[in-house]
């Protein structure tokens, strides 16, 4: 299965588990563009240079009227270890479950040195401020990306 949610689609509410504790719902931030992220595992290199760069970029998207939501089935203690460790100023979401990342199309097969297994591919949402998929990033390449994403946020 790779990602199946299209722009236009409505964006499935969510409520999961943050960095720091307490809860993050999609319609917490109705009206504001969301940029939803799924990566695979904290304080791996990809998925911490992607981290960095949205950290980075916070500022901007604020600025814009964005808020950045990264995903991971990591647990919250996970989530707070890798957000100390390098600073980061952006939300971090469990989920453990895999409820999520299973409605977003985001948990499929992989593989590495001819084993398969099942995991998260490394993939970007915007929402709209209405809860519709604007523009879908499939399979994302980590450089470059957060400014990507910044100016498609800018172009709503």
């Amino acid at each position: 299965m790779t990602v199946t949610l299209q722009p236009g689609a409505t964006a499935p509410d969510f409520s999961l588990p943050r960095d720091g504790g307490g809860t993050v719902s999609l319609s917490d931030h109705a009206g504001k563009a969301v940029v939803l992220y799924f990566y695979p595992k904290d304080d791996t290199p990809g998925c911490t240079k992607e981290a960095q760069s949205f950290s980075e970029t916070a500022e901007s998207f604020a600025a814009a009227d964005a808020v950045v939501l990264g995903v991971s089935k990591d647990s919250v203690k996970k989530h707070d270890k890798f957000r100390d460790k390098y600073g980061l100023r952006i939300a971090l979401l469990s989920d453990e479950e895999g409820d999520v990342c299973e409605r977003y199309g985001v948990w499929v097969e992989k593989s590495m040195y001819g084993k398969t297994y099942m995991g998260i591919e490394r993939a970007t949402f915007l929402i709209d401020g209405q809860g519709r998929i604007a523009r879908v990033w499939p399979k994302v390449k980590v450089d470059g990306h957060a400014e990507e994403v910044l100016a498609a946020v800018k172009a709503l």
